[in-house]
Parts: structure tokens; sequence; C-alpha cells
């Protein structure tokens, strides 16, 4: 797909700043690439590596470690339907199948236009909510067929757009680094080369 934009290459700039080591930067440059195309690409994966001084590989073993970023385009909305043992015990698996008959596909598909990605993944941490599920890591806890229901109509009808941004959107507000900490990182940086 494609390597950082120029906007987001000014970010990671700003992000890598606020680190004593480039590589450190590694997991949030994963996050704005997954941000700008909704999933991380090749050849996002690369560009990180250049930034930070490491090889694809270290990227992408960096990545694949981790459930929350894609190696492949997903819906709008990815739901996380948590099938671990608190949450079988009180209907998981009857909240996917539903959630599978709803949708129009089995998990790990994607809806034919685009909106929803189903996922069965383990443990989600809500385990005194079961039984619980995740929009784009936004927590639904305690869901009923009919609660899956009424989430799919008002995320199609927008009604939750200001809660629940696209998938890939980590956050709706960029922390910025002050000046004094990206000197701090600067400093830092200067104290480990001059070992």
């Amino acid at each position: 797909m494609s390597r950082l934009s120029d906007d987001n290459l000014r970010v990671a700039h700003e992000v890598i700043a606020r680190f004593p080591r480039p590589k450190s930067a590694v997991i949030p440059l994963l996050h704005l690439a997954q941000e700008q195309d909704g999933w991380v690409t090749t050849e996002a994966m690369a560009h990180i590596a250049e930034l930070v001084g490491v090889t694809p590989a270290d990227v992408y073993g960096t990545a694949s470690f981790y459930e929350m970023f894609k190696f492949h385009p997903v819906g709008t909305w990815c739901i996380n339907v948590c099938t671990n043992i608190s949450c079988q015990l009180v209907g998981a698996w009857d909240l996917l199948r539903h959630a599978e008959e709803r949708l129009g596909v089995h998990a790990g598909g994607t809806t034919e236009d685009g909106a929803f990605t189903l996922e069965d993944v383990e443990c989600i941490a809500a385990c005194t909510e079961a039984p619980a599920l995740q929009v784009n890591y936004r927590y639904r806890t305690r869901v009923t067929p009919g609660d899956f229901d009424r989430l799919v109509d008002d995320l199609r009808a927008g009604r939750l757009a200001e809660e629940i941004p696209p998938h890939g959107t980590l956050a709706r507000v960029r922390q910025a680094a002050t000046e004094r900490w990206s000197n701090r990182g600067a400093e830092a940086q200067a104290k480990v080369d001059a070992r």
C-alpha cells in the first residue's frame, strides 16, 4: 500500500524524538501507519524500519506479537468477540454464532460492504463483565444477541461515531511532547552515544 504520508512522516519524527533510542518508537509508529491505511502494510513496516534504524523483520516481529496490528485490510469496525473461559461460561459461543449470522460472515471474515470484520479472540480482560466484545478496541460488556443487533444498527446509522472511531484510529487527540521533553530525549541519546 504505502509508506507514511508527508504529514505522518512529520509526526513520526516528533514521536521518534521523544525516545532516547529511535527503535523504541516502533509501536507508536505502527499505530500511526495503521491509522493512515487501516492496516499495517509491508511498505509501511519497511519505512518504519528505515526511520528507526532496524530491519523490516524487526518491525514485523514487534507488530506480529500484538493482535491489534492487522496485516490485511479490515472493516471500518473490527468486532472482537471474546470466547475465553469466563465469556464461554455465560454464552460467548452463542453470541459469536449470532454475530456470524447477523453479519453474514464467519469469524475472521469481513462483510461484503467492508463495514465489519468479525473476530473470535482470546481474553480481552473483561471477565467480570462477560460476555464481552470490543469494537475497534472500545469495550461492550454483558452483551446479549439483542445488544449486538442494536450495536450493529447504531454503527451502520452513525450513532456511535463520537464513541467509536474507524478501525486504526488509536486516539482522536495526539499528544505533543513539549520542547522540554523533546530536549530530554536528545540529551539521553547524547549520553548513550557518549558511552
